[in-house]
């Protein structure tokens, strides 16, 4: 009954368990999944209307100066005229008809050209229209062009009642003045502004300083010369190029940018629908809710299955953990019992030397009384100085052995020598020649002939290398099995006051993962019950105790390279 209400109490407990794992695997990943999409969201946006508006402006600095080196340049063409051939020779119908080609020539815009004398009467011209001899000397064009010398008029009827604008230019001064007109296309003009096409809706047009429209629209049929009752609305400034949001006047909200052009005369306006130019950010909207909803539902399902694989993992970890505890306990049994080999090695030992002792004062005592035996006396003798040499022999063997028991459990103190690789490593090498044999590897010795030597202690060497090779080994049976491994060992004089060793193989490798911490204490690759992880540590220790350095490049499937640099002593 007991066990019945324990197993229920831990059955209780593990649901517990299981609802805040999981309660809390859904809940802490939500919040910043919901903020992440939130800021994103946020800087898309943001980023978005800036994008939007960025362009606006670009589009609108590009347009304007189009349009201003469109007109400078027609204008150009004009003086260019006037300063070049006298009022009498333009006066001459011939000539001025040459003229009006090579101004067609270089730019079909122009549609007429006319000849103006000092009080505005129209002396010669070049178009489809009767308008010579026709005064001019009131109308608002005149009067600027002989004040200003150039003027670009905004669109009026004038004599043809037509829609148009054109260009004037004055030459001299007082009663010998005159001025150069052309009229200018306002279809192709108007193809010239209204050519931005942004979108689905986007759309260029100049109005003036009083919100007159000098150019046809795609939108809220405006025609040229018309009043644009937004315009009062503008946030007009000197010269910034502006941009702004604002409903028309059937409530379609619109992205504007504005600029000046002609000396403030004319405002360039490229307008775009809101709806339109934030389109992408409609549809970003739509597929962060999508994200969201989907998001929320892998964390929802990922939660229920990372919770089942951690309550696995948890009961694994519990066996493992008793399984440790037995583990510890036949540790400590171990501990015990070399503790008591060492002890018995020396318990042993003490026999051992009486025995040694009685055996050679045994073999004094026969030297003195063997000259007294005949010959069957002295082949008796024979078999008992055998027997002696026998019992001397497996003492000094026993003796071997307790004292290395005994060296193995004592605390050594470390004595720095002279080592001469020469020497030393081809030693080593021959303590793994068996082990590499049978596991297929070939090894490479390229020991260096030169004597290169260096100060430490023998036995800690004879360690490092070890553990190198032995982890090379195992790296290379990892990935060729018993054949194909090879282990090559080299030496070489790197600098003036210091010596290498190069330690490759080509194994397994190393994770760059892995490779900030392969010299930590405890950290090895190996599985559980291979390695623990000290024997890396312990050896860059062991070099830096000889002032060396030791550095590692590793490659996935390629192979490892260990590279011991130590100060070398003449």
């Amino acid at each position: 009954m007991m066990m019945g209400k324990r197993r229920e109490r831990h059955k209780e407990k593990g649901e517990q368990v299981k609802r805040s794992i999981l309660t809390n695997m859904i809940i802490v990943p939500f919040i910043p999944f919901i903020l992440a999409i939130g800021v994103s969201f946020y800087y898309f946006t943001t980023t978005l209307e800036r994008n939007t508006a960025g362009s606006l402006i670009r589009i609108v600095e590009d347009h304007r100066d189009m349009i201003e080196s469109f007109l400078m340049e027609r204008t150009s063409d004009l003086k260019f005229i006037a300063d070049t051939i006298s009022f009498e020779q333009m006066n001459q119908k011939e000539s001025i008809h040459r003229i009006f080609e090579n101004l067609k020539n270089r730019s079909t815009a122009f549609i007429d050209l006319g000849l103006f004398d000092s009080q505005g009467v129209h002396v010669n011209y070049v178009g489809e229209y009767p308008l010579k001899g026709k005064t001019y000397k009131d109308e608002l064009w005149f009067k600027e062009v002989m004040e200003n010398g150039t003027y670009i008029s905004d669109v009026f009827l004038g004599y043809r009642n037509l829609p148009h604008f054109v260009i004037a230019v004055r030459k001299g001064t007082g009663e010998q003045s005159w001025a150069l007109r052309a009229t200018i296309d306002t279809l192709f003009f108007d193809r010239l502004v209204s050519k931005v096409r942004i979108g689905r809706t986007g759309e260029s047009y100049i109005l003036n300083k009083k919100g007159i429209s000098q150019t046809n629209r795609r939108s809220n049929n405006i025609r040229v010369m018309e009043n644009d009752s937004g315009y009062a609305d503008f946030p007009l400034s000197e010269n910034k190029i502006q941009t702004f949001i604002k409903s028309d006047t059937a409530k379609n909200r619109y992205v504007y940018a504005i600029a000046w052009l002609k000396n403030r005369e004319w405002l360039l306006v490229v307008r775009q629908e809101k709806e339109d130019a934030y389109k992408s950010l409609y549809s970003a909207l739509y597929i962060s809710l999508i994200i969201m909803v989907i998001g929320g539902a892998v964390i929802i399902v990922l939660a229920v299955v990372m919770t089942d694989r951690i309550l696995k993992r948890i009961d694994q970890l519990d066996q493992e953990k008793k399984n440790l505890g037995n583990q510890l306990i036949r540790a400590a049994q171990l501990a015990e019992i070399g503790e008591m080999a060492a002890g018995f090695a020396h318990e042993i030992n003490n026999p051992l030397q009486i025995v040694k002792s009685e055996q050679a004062l045994i073999e004094a005592l026969l030297e003195e009384i063997s000259v007294k035996f005949d010959a069957k006396g002295h082949a008796v003798m024979g078999e008992i100085n055998d027997s002696l040499d026998q019992i001397k022999l497996q003492v000094d063997r026993c003796a071997e052995i307790t004292h290395a028991i005994l060296k193995f459990g004592r605390k050594k103190e470390t004595r720095q020598e002279r080592l001469n690789l020469c020497r030393v490593i081809p030693e080593i090498i021959r303590m793994i020649e068996k082990k590499a044999r049978v596991g297929g590897i070939d090894i490479i010795q390229n020991i260096s002939k030169e004597s290169l030597s260096f100060m430490g202690d023998s036995s800690q060497f004879q360690q490092v290398l070890l553990n190198l090779f032995n982890n090379a080994m195992d790296a290379i049976t990892e990935r060729h099995g018993v054949s194909g491994g090879v282990l090559s060992i080299s030496s070489f004089q790197k600098k003036e006051k210091w010596l290498a060793i190069l330690i490759r193989d080509n194994g397994t490798g190393i994770g760059p993962e892995n490779m900030d911490k392969i010299f930590s204490p405890f950290f090895t690759t190996k599985p559980v019950g291979k390695g623990t992880g000290l024997g890396l540590s312990v050896c860059y220790g062991i070099i830096e105790s000889f002032g060396g350095t030791m550095q590692v490049t590793s490659e996935l499937n390629v192979g490892t390279t260990f590279l011991i640099d130590l100060p070398a002593v003449n």
